[in-house]
């Protein structure tokens, strides 16, 4: 009995197996497509976002740059200042050894 019954539910579980992936499978094949259409609206959904933020961090960062330029020239400046203002209290000292 035990080897009949094994002979009989190999075709059965072959023809329910076919049976469901015959069913199932366009009901899948519709759902991943539902699927792939919210996410490619929820890309374009976010893009325009994402543009506004990439405009607003390219407006913060050439800002910065503005700011980094202004000191860079001041940093120049004070550095001019400061290394005229060293030859002027050198200038001194070398004329005072150069008399003695």
């Amino acid at each position: 009995m035990g080897e009949v019954f094994i002979v009989m539910m190999v075709p059965i579980t072959a023809i329910l197996t076919t049976g469901t992936v015959m069913i199932v499978r366009p009901l899948t094949t519709r759902l991943g497509g539902l699927l792939e259409a919210m996410t490619q609206e929820r890309r374009q959904r976010s893009l325009p976002a994402q543009g506004a933020d990439m405009a607003q961090l390219r407006d913060v960062l050439s800002g910065i740059d503005r700011r980094l330029a202004l000191l860079e020239e001041r940093q120049d400046f004070a550095e001019a200042l400061l290394s005229t203002g060293e030859r002027r209290a050198l200038a001194p000292q070398a004329v005072r050894t150069e008399h003695n």
